[in-house]
Parts: C-alpha cells; structure tokens; sequence
C-alpha cells in the first residue's frame, strides 16, 4: 500500500493561473466527493477530506476573483496541487487495497497522512492571503487551517492498534508448526477483527482475499519474503474465518449424489468417486493452482503463490524457472511451508468428514523396503506410485464414461457427459488422460444432440478439456470449430452458448486457431450476436473471444463487418453489463485497422463516454480511453480533436491523468495535450 507520487507535469501551455486553479477545484472536489470511506484509517482519512474541502473554498474564491496572482500565489497553489494529488492516491490505495494489510501498517499509514498535512502547512506558509481578495469567512478557515496543519500531532486510532496487536497474536500461534494438531481457539477474536474492519458477508471476504493476493504479488515483485509470508498467513485466516462462518450445510446432497454417481460407475472405484463427489465443496483458496486439487503440503515459492509440493515439485524439476500462475521468473527455487495453511486444510477436513492421508506417512510406509537408498529418493519413487495409482483410476473412469457415450442410451449419454464434464473440470492430467481415452470425437458429435443438457454438457467438457494446450490441437484437428459455432449460434440452452463462446476463447489463444476460426464470417457474426443478448458472463466471454481473435490482424475487419463497434459503444453506457473495460480494449484494437477507425469515428457519443472514462474508470479503463481518443484525433482526426477543446472536462481529466495515470497512460496522455495544443495553436494563428 506504499503509494508513490507520480512526477506532477505542468506545462506554460496548458496550465496557466486559470487552468491551475480549475484543476485544483477539480482534483478537490474529487477528494471531497470519496463515499463509503474504509474503516482502517477512518479517522485520518475523513479529517483529511475536511481539510480539502476548506482548501476549495478557498480554490473558489481565487477562481471568482479572476484577478492576476503574486508568484509565490502560484508557487503555493503548485505545491497544493501536489500534496492534493498524493491525498488522492494514498486515500484511493487505503480504498482499494486490503483492509487487514493497512490495518497491519496502520502507523506507517498514519504517518503518511501526517507527512501530507505537514507539506500542507508548509506550502501554506508561502499563500500571501493579504494580497487576495478573499472573503471574511474563507480567509479566517485558511489561517485556522494553516495554525492546525503547523502544530498537527501525528495520529494513530488507538483501536486500530488494538486491533492489530489481537491480529498479530492471532497470526503467530497460527503460524506455529503444530497448529494443524489443535483447534482455532482464535476463532471468536479473528470474527470481532475482521467484522471491525467491515468483512461481514461472503463478497467481502472473497474480495479481501483478492485484495490480500494482489498485495503478494506486489511485495513478492520487491522481494519482500517475509511481508508475503505474513500476507499468505492473513489469507489463510480469512479462508478459514469464511469457511466457518459461511460453511454450506447441505451435506446430506454431497453424500446422496456420490451414491447415484456411484451406482452409475459400477466399478469398484470408490475412492475416486468419493474424491470426485467431495470435489465440488473444496474452497477455492484450499485447491492447487496447478492441479486444482485439495493442497495437502501446501508450500510457498518466491513469486508469493502457494501451491501443493509434489505439483510445483514436479514443475520445477522438468525445467521451468517461472511461477505457473503468474509467469513470473522465480528468483529462487526454495519451498516454503506455508503452516497456516496446511493447519486450515486440515481444519476444514475435520469439519467436513473429509479424510485426508498425510503424503509423508504415506510416503514412508511405502519405501520402507527401500532402505538403500536416500530419503529423497524414497519420497520421488513413493510420489510416483501415488500418482500413478491416481492416474490409473482417472484412466479406467475415463474410458468407461467414452464407452458409454458411444454405446449407451440418450440418456446413459447425458449422464456420462456430465460426469466427463466434471472429471475435465481437474487436473491437468485428468485432460491428458480424457483426450487419450478418445473422448474428443464422441463429445464433438454430441455437440449437434438435440437434448438441451446433454449438448451443455458436451460443450462444457470440450472448453474444460481445451485449457491443456496439447488439447486445442486434437480438438481443432477434430473438425469441431463448427459444430461449436452451431451451439454458439443456436444453442439449447444459454449457458451452452456462452460455454462455446468461451471454448472459442481458449482455442484462439493459439495462433493458428486465430486462423482457422477467421475464415468462418459466421463465427463473429454469432459472438456478435452473444455480446448483445447474453448474461454478464456470456457478454464477457463473447468480448474475450472477439478481443482474441482481433489480435489476428486479418479478422479485425470481420469483427467490424459483424457489427461489433456500435454494440461496443453501447456496452459503454450500460453499466449493469459490467464489461465496459473488456470492450474498450476490443475498440482499442481495432482502431488498428482502417475499417474500424472508419465505423469507430461514426459514433456521435463515444468522445463524451470516453473523457467521463479518464475520470471514473479502473487503470486499464483508462489507458484504453486515452489509446482510443488518441488514435481518433491522429490522421485527418481533427474533428474529434475540436470536440475535445470545447468540452470543459476534457482538459483537467487529461491534466489528471497525465499526473497520475499508470506509465502507459500518462505518456499518451501528455501526447494527446501536445497535439491538442498544436492544434489550438493553428486554430488561433490559421494559414495563409
């Protein structure tokens, strides 16, 4: 959450007293205007607003006055401007960053807020207020500003610390190696915390958590080990604190499922049924990245990610040096028990009747007839009977499920696809070993089945299946490409729609799909036609399909010619679609091809829509709004160049965005104001 100060750029020709003081109002107002304030730092932050909006006041009067300003005036206003930009950040990364992490900083916060107010004050001490024409009332609030920002004491919330010191206890007897042997007595303390720092529904913790990875990342970027070792700590009490909390209490339905699927098999499997049947009601944060399998030693690398050992073991061992989530390069290769989670796992196990076989005593009961070799090799080959046991069982489920797709009734077919849907839902290895079971030409059949479930199901397992990159292949070399866009534009059911929308996603990340799929007009048309009457999930998986195939530079005009941009435009103003940045990144690229600069330069409302996106959208929103604007005004754009100058929003937001923007998004920002500029400039001195 340690939040950075962009270098703040003013250009003489843009920033003038006037549009100095215009964009002071503006970034003003923008603190004012923050609504539901975090919990942690509650107290710094809505003092902090207090004081910006006395500053307004006094940004309003300089404004109505419209009277030159002394130099040291415009010094001060300057260094307003910067300190109000960094209120800005530090209150949107309190905002938007994990509760439980400022709570764990709240004095390195804290401090920051008072550095501001000191840097407020001081640029104060330099406002000549006797030579302003101000009124009574906003002179007398700016000097009582001056005198409290002087003499200000820092201030740290004394509950928070309390707070904090119950969740830095918490988070060391956790942490301890043994605490996967006793319960969490910690419980009904961690639940007053978290509810004390507004995580009181599902949504909240699931977004906490995300929160919480995000950070990781971070500090695993800056080498910070021990912070991400301590972030993966916090995670895993939020994922055990919700699993309590919000547990699903219809067990009995598990159990009755596994005896009908059990029935089913007629296979004496029952130890790979139950594990297929307990699957579903696995948290999400207990599951392998890789694998996506119950972690039962669950170990930290150095990108801060935390997978099962014997997975990640097996990816670092053939070869690779990156982090399989992230694609990050690994800095170094040790494995770090994550504790805390290996003590929630088997918390949740206990809970849940789940059983759990502990992978070293497993381990050491199978090679003690190999005392010859090393403790290490024991565990490799004992590793690989595990495995294979594993893989055996998928192999004999796989093939029976493909029997009975290719032999069995319509209705012996739905159930079968179903369950091959499932077992494709996990493991990498599971694909592998479905695809060699021969079960691809059989389900693309069942792709044309006139039975609503048995075609979603069909199509579902074929996008499980395609996420292993061999699989895309067999699946394209399948002859399978039309038969989902048959389900893509005329499917049963809309969730198989959606499903053969994103099963052309993942196809096309492979170039040579990009291809194959591009010489079908009808394939764009029908992920047109999905953007415009799907559900949220189905418009956002239409949109990554289109997005994916664009990159493709010849399909880009089949995606205009399906009528892509104008449906775009409108997914703009409709905020209940909830993909506004996926469709500002698809019009963004196609503004590289001449027919979609051409339709995108029609629309009478997406210069408004995009100027109100430099303001209120999320960082990737931005940078798109800004790529798309100045691509508009390059190359004979001069009308949108035009529309831009008249509109009173336009200026400050690029002002704003230069300042604060992400990299990417501050150069072209600064690259539109020059162009813009230059064309203010042959507008005022025309020609000839």
């Amino acid at each position: 959450m340690n939040v950075a100060l962009p270098p703040i750029m003013i250009s003489s020709g843009f920033l003038p007293t006037g549009s100095l003081v215009e964009s002071l109002i503006h970034i003003s107002n923008e603190v004012a205007s923050v609504e539901k304030l975090p919990l942690v730092q509650f107290r710094n932050i809505s003092t902090m607003i207090r004081r910006i909006k006395l500053l307004s006041s006094l940004f309003e009067d300089i404004r109505e006055t419209n009277s030159p300003l002394p130099p040291s005036s415009i010094l001060c206003l300057t260094e307003l401007f910067s300190v109000i930009q960094r209120v800005k950040l530090l209150i949107q990364g309190c905002k938007d960053g994990s509760s439980l992490w400022g709570l764990i900083q709240t004095q390195f916060l804290s401090n920051q807020f008072h550095v501001l107010v000191k840097e407020m004050g001081g640029a104060l001490d330099i406002l000549p207020l006797s030579l302003l024409n101000l009124s009574a009332d906003t002179r007398e609030q700016v000097e009582l500003l001056h005198r409290q920002a002087k003499r200000v004491d820092l201030l740290v919330d004394p509950r928070e610390l309390q707070r904090r010191e119950e969740l830095l206890k918490i988070m060391t007897r956790n942490n301890q190696k043994n605490s996967g042997n006793k319960g969490f007595d910690d419980f009904v303390k961690l639940k007053e915390v978290l509810s004390c720092i507004g995580l009181r529904s599902p949504l909240e913790y699931e977004e906490e958590i995300l929160k919480l990875e995000a950070e990781a990342e971070k500090q695993a970027g800056t080498g910070g080990l021990i912070a991400v070792s301590n972030i993966n700590n916090i995670i895993s009490l939020v994922t055990y604190s919700k699993s309590v909390i919000f547990v699903d209490r219809d067990k009995e339905e598990i159990k009755e499922n596994f005896k009908q699927r059990s029935a089913f098999m007629n296979r004496n499997q029952d130890v790979s049924s139950f594990s297929q049947s307990i699957l579903s009601n696995i948290p999400d944060e207990f599951r392998c990245p890789i694998s996506l399998d119950l972690m039962k030693d669950p170990v930290i690398v150095a990108s801060g990610h935390t997978y099962d050992r014997n997975s990640i073991a097996q990816w670092i061992n053939s070869g690779h040096q990156t982090c399989p989530k992230s694609g990050q390069r690994l800095i170094h290769m040790a494995l770090i028990p994550n504790y805390a989670l290996k003590s929630l796992v088997h918390q949740w196990c206990q809970d849940n009747n789940v059983p759990l076989i502990d992978d070293s005593s497993s381990s050491f009961s199978k090679s003690e007839s190999s005392s010859g070799k090393s403790k290490l090799s024991e565990k490799a080959i004992d590793h690989i009977s595990a495995t294979k046991a594993a893989m055996d069982a998928v192999k004999m489920t796989a093939e029976f499920l493909v029997g009975k797709i290719a032999m069995g009734s319509p209705e012996i077919q739905r159930q079968a696809t179903y369950e091959l849907r499932l077992l494709a839902k996990t493991g990498m290895g599971n694909r592998r070993i479905i695809a060699e079971a021969g079960a691809i030409p059989f389900l693309v059949t069942l792709l044309s089945s006139t039975d609503p479930k048995t075609q979603e199901n069909a199509v579902t397992a074929m996008l499980n299946l395609s996420i292993l990159e061999n699989n895309k292949t067999l699946i394209m070399s399948a002859g399978s490409i039309d038969s989902i866009i048959d389900v893509l534009e005329s499917g049963k059911t809309m969730e198989a729609r959606e499903n053969a929308a994103a099963t052309i996603f993942s196809l096309s990340i492979i170039n040579d799909c990009k291809v194959t799929i591009g010489t079908r007009p009808r394939a764009f048309s029908a992920l047109v036609g999905l953007l415009r009457e799907g559900t949220s999930a189905g418009k956002k998986d239409a949109a990554s399909a289109l997005f994916n195939l664009s990159v493709y530079e010849a399909n880009k005009a089949s995606v205009v010619v399906a009528g892509a941009v104008p449906l775009l435009v409108e997914m703009l103003m409709d905020d209940k679609a909830g993909i506004t940045d996926d469709a500002l990144a698809l019009l963004a690229l196609l503004l590289g091809c001449s027919e979609g600069l051409e339709e995108i330069r029609k629309s009478k409302v997406l210069v408004p829509l995009l100027i109100d996106l430099l303001r209120f959208g999320s960082t990737k929103g931005k940078e798109n709004s800004i790529t798309l604007l100045l691509g508009l005004c390059k190359d004979g754009g001069e009308e949108v160049a035009r529309r831009l100058l008249i509109n009173p929003r336009s200026i400050p937001s690029l002002q704003s965005l230069s300042a604060d923007g992400s990299l990417k998004a501050r150069r072209k920002a600064d690259a539109l104001l020059r162009l813009l500029n230059r064309c203010c400039s042959q507008s005022h001195n025309p020609v000839g």
